[in-house]
């Protein structure tokens, strides 16, 4: 069983964790094990841009080791000082080589890190990766207008590319058949009964 931790800081975006979540815990057909566990900077409640509340279940220090991959959700908290407490995490992801996934704002978070600087990846705006990222960020040439994109085991997405960043997800998690993968992709994009009809 590998867990698979989702960072979700004060204001995080409600859409864009969601579906990858639920595939990761089974809505995918042939998944493999995975528990999804959310992770903050305190084990208090929090709530989302939509108003959900939610009871993280690690706060930063309190995250057991071996985790299989780490999810950073967008939303309106990654430009905040206080969120340079997740570069702990997000180092050890790095040092154990599991798959990281950023999305939305939380790409510029990267960006202000220097992880940007020797892979393909996109964000919300070109500008805002580099203003925030500053004299950490030197990429601009690595940066495509994409929905998502995987460059290794670092996934990057907008804010929009809810689907996107969960397919290339899934694939660098290598959680189900490439089959599978696709079949859950195309069920949401394009919408059941279309899909029901080019499915045959």
């Amino acid at each position: 069983m590998q867990t698979i931790l989702f960072v979700v800081l004060d204001g995080y975006a409600d859409w864009e964790g969601a579906p990858l979540a639920a595939a990761l815990m089974g809505e995918v057909e042939g998944v493999g094990e995975f528990d999804v566990k959310t992770v903050s900077l305190a084990k208090e409640p929090i709530k989302s841009m939509g108003g959900f509340t939610v009871l993280p279940d690690f706060a930063i220090d309190e995250v057991p080791e071996g985790f299989g991959g780490l999810v950073l959700i967008g939303g309106t908290s990654w430009r905040k000082e206080e969120s340079q407490r997740v570069m702990e995490l997000v180092e050890k992801a790095m040092e154990s080589e599991v798959v990281i996934g950023a999305i939305c704002d939380a790409t510029v978070f990267l960006s202000k890190n220097g992880l940007l600087n020797n892979i393909e990846h996109t964000g919300n705006f070109l500008e805002d990766v580099k203003e925030i990222g500053g004299a950490n960020y030197s990429n601009e040439a690595g940066y495509l207008q994409q929905q998502a994109v995987r460059s290794g085991k670092v996934v990057t997405a907008n804010g929009t590319a809810f689907l996107e960043f969960g397919k290339e997800m899934l694939q660098a998690l290598d959680a189900a058949p490439q089959e599978k993968i696709d079949e859950w992709y195309g069920f949401f994009k394009q919408g059941f009964h279309q899909f029901m009809k080019t499915s045959g």
